[in-house]
């Protein structure tokens, strides 16, 4: 599998490097289409990337906030002020630091009685807001689990072979289990992803996708992340050996 690498030393050179694409990719969105959309992702590096965007000075002046729509790839099923919550992890760490409009921001929404119905909702949000045509984000932040999961699409879920729907909600072999997640009809609709991956634990999965054949998706969802847009790895050197 051919990647496109971005190999830098640390976490936080690594979030400085993924942070000017990202502004690049927002001024390029607004100027051509009047807005950007961007998928969030939960974790530590992409928690880092948010407070480095919120900052201000030098390194974000510029972001037309009130053109800036957020969306998230997934999330777990629980309150939004839960600290699991990846809607609470973007909210403190970008969403209270920046003047970005209420309307503007789209978590998942996780209080409804069974997540279907969840799921369903935030589907709606996702057709009211692109149309009927197929979603595609301007950027879309991807992490990286240490047995290839992505979003969360994790390895033999049944969401993965979902063709319809753009929104699933999940069983996952994680903590905590019950969560929401974009399909691959939309993930592989972005005009442009980040994977954003940190740390030793994670080079094994590395090195086993860059040996897979391209012949087919594998065993790895990650790999089935395969949009016409551009799809960059943003790696620090423990992750990329």
């Amino acid at each position: 599998m051919k990647m496109d690498e971005r190999i830098s030393p640390d976490s936080d050179a690594l979030s400085r490097a993924a942070l000017q694409e990202l502004l690049r990719i927002v001024s390029d969105a607004v100027k051509d289409r009047g807005r950007f959309a961007v998928a969030l992702a939960g974790g530590h590096t992409p928690a880092k990337l948010y407070r480095l965007w919120a900052q201000g000075g030098k390194v974000s002046t510029g972001t037309p906030w009130d053109r800036v729509h957020l969306f998230w790839g997934d999330e777990r099923y629980v309150q939004h002020d839960d600290p699991a919550s990846n809607y609470r992890m973007a909210r403190e760490s970008l969403i209270a630091h920046v003047p970005i409009p209420t309307e503007n921001v789209h978590p998942m929404p996780t209080d409804a009685p069974q997540p279907e119905k969840a799921a369903e909702a935030y589907e709606a949000e996702l057709r009211r807001f692109f149309g009927a045509g197929a979603p595609a984000f301007d950027l879309q932040l991807l992490g990286l689990g240490v047995e290839g999961h992505t979003a969360s699409l994790f390895p033999g879920s049944p969401a993965l072979e979902e063709r319809e729907r753009w929104v699933a909600a999940v069983e996952a072999p994680a903590k905590p289990p019950q969560r929401l997640t974009l399909t691959l009809p939309v993930l592989n609709q972005a005009r442009n992803t980040f994977f954003l991956v940190a740390g030793a634990d994670k080079q094994a999965i590395i090195r086993a996708l860059q040996d897979q054949s391209t012949e087919g998706p594998g065993p790895y969802p990650a790999a089935r992340i395969q949009p016409s847009g551009p799809v960059v790895w943003f790696l620090d050197k423990a992750a990329a050996g």
